[in-house]
């Protein structure tokens, strides 16, 4: 039987359809469009009160880097190396930058870098390592030196939600938020010495931090993050500020003197652990100096006669407040200012009397 043409040209077609009609298909179906965005509304309140203390704080918020001096390992040239970073703020117009003492207390050379990125030498004008609390100064031109609104911190509840803003790991500023977990706490400076008042907060602090604003929301500077307590170094949930408070009374009498000026009773005292391995709860006296307010006082220093050891007295309260270690003792006496009069309770051959002596400043 001859097939016609036609028959012929028709099993072409349909031969060609079916083999085109599946790849036409698998075309059009990968041939994706992006989908149709569906509109987000306004932010939540928190979202934009967390982007608007971002945006108005950040131009006050530093990265500091400080530089040390190292011998070089196949020569005795000295090479200038890395030797830590963190953060800081903008303090004054005058180029003041508040960080933490222990960000640059071993550094040769210290770097501030501002929010536009540009890089300024910087200079330390003052210190307070018992505060963990430094000062340098730059010369960045005054349209770079946005001051940091100050705040409050004596009148801080715990559940408050907090703000930090650093260069945690050296990566460009960050802010991570979070609640004021607890007050009141005590955290060890560089000198062994207590910083009394801090603020615990479990937002995120890391290396890097360190000097950083802790702000309220605000936008106000409440804190100075200054710890963290991790084994790891990283952020695990408990950090801790210096508050304003003290750094707003500390950072003055660095920009005027350098240094805190300290009242003093003009004593030399016997160190704590001998004390108390011979059974005394207290300050023991050591020697009084000539002149000062503790020889006009009339307290008296521990001698020895004919061999044998005289205690003298002991200082147990100042102002009525108890004190049992040396710690404690300069933590009240920084309540006064020098030339103030202070009443120590001390005890005497095992009796207690009250001596009022003027404060002075200790060198």
């Amino acid at each position: 039987m001859k097939t016609s043409p036609l028959a012929i040209l028709v099993v072409i077609l349909l031969g060609i359809w079916l083999l085109i009609g599946p790849l036409e298909r698998l075309y059009y179906s990968n041939k994706a469009e992006p989908r149709v965005v569906t509109a987000r509304g306004e932010l939540a309140a928190d979202e934009q009160t967390t982007i608007d203390i971002f945006q108005a704080n950040s131009p006050s918020v530093v990265h500091v880097t400080s530089i040390a001096l190292r011998r070089g390992l196949f020569s005795l040239n000295a090479v200038e190396i890395p030797q830590g970073t963190g953060s800081g703020f903008v303090w004054d117009k005058q180029g003041r930058i508040v960080t933490n003492y222990h960000v640059i207390s071993d550094a040769s050379r210290v770097q501030v870098a501002m929010a536009d990125n540009s890089t300024w030498k910087a200079v330390l004008i003052g210190a307070a390592p018992d505060k963990d609390i430094a000062v340098l100064q730059i010369d960045a031109p005054s349209h770079l030196l946005q001051p940091i609104s100050i705040g409050l911190s004596n009148d801080l509840q715990v559940g408050q939600k907090v703000f930090a803003i650093g260069n945690p790991f050296g990566l460009d500023q960050t802010i991570t938020s979070g609640i004021i977990s607890a007050l009141d706490r005590e955290i060890r400076a560089i000198t062994g010495r207590m910083i009394r008042g801090v603020i615990q907060t479990d937002a995120a602090i890391n290396p890097g931090n360190s000097g950083g604003p802790l702000l309220d929301s605000a936008g106000r500077l409440i804190g100075v993050n200054t710890a963290i307590v991790s084994p790891s170094g990283s952020y695990a949930g408990i950090g801790f500020a210096v508050a304003v408070d003290i750094v707003n009374e500390t950072v003055p009498e660095l920009i005027r003197h350098g240094r805190i000026i300290r009242p003093g009773i003009g004593v030399t005292l016997v160190d704590e652990r001998v004390a108390k391995e011979i059974g005394i709860d207290g300050i023991l006296v050591l020697g009084v100096e000539s002149g000062g307010p503790a020889e006009a006082a009339g307290l008296r220093p521990t001698t020895q006669i004919r061999g044998e050891v005289v205690l003298g007295d002991i200082i147990v309260a100042v102002a009525g407040v108890e004190v049992h270690s040396y710690d404690d003792l300069l933590t009240e006496l920084e309540k006064y200012k020098v030339g103030e009069e202070v009443v120590l309770t001390i005890l005497r051959n095992n009796k207690k009397m009250n001596v009022a002596l003027r404060l002075t400043a200790l060198d």
